[in-house]
């Protein structure tokens, strides 16, 4: 299986960069941890010290704590790509971190985001 090269990012880069489009559409760092951990079942605590690591992004994905199983529910594209119709498991959990910060930067309410 060939390895993509966001696995590898660290995610000590790539996570700052999904909390600034979140702030760029007026949205708060908070919404995007309350995300985050809604989907990995990490603590904001914890995500803020991986934030001082060299945690790469696959690892972060690959260690999480307890991924929510309502993230089956999170369909649409991104990227042009249907996030249930995503192949490799890893990519598919990161396509819907970036699904359900795309729907925060869209304006989407968060129980709708968090699927309650």
């Amino acid at each position: 299986m060939k390895e993509e090269k966001v696995f590898e990012m660290l995610f000590s880069k790539v996570y700052p960069m999904l909390i600034a489009k979140a702030e760029r559409k007026g949205r708060t760092r908070e919404e995007v941890e309350e995300i985050t951990c809604w989907l990995t079942g990490y603590s904001k605590e914890t995500i803020n010290q991986l934030l001082n690591t060299d945690l790469s992004y696959g690892d972060f994905f690959r260690q999480a704590p307890n991924l929510n199983p309502n993230r089956k529910l999170i369909k649409g594209s991104i990227c042009g790509v249907r996030v249930e119709n995503i192949e490799n498991p890893l990519m598919q959990e990161i396509r819907c971190l970036d699904k359900l910060v795309d729907e925060l930067a869209k304006g989407k309410k968060m129980e709708n985001i968090l699927r309650k």
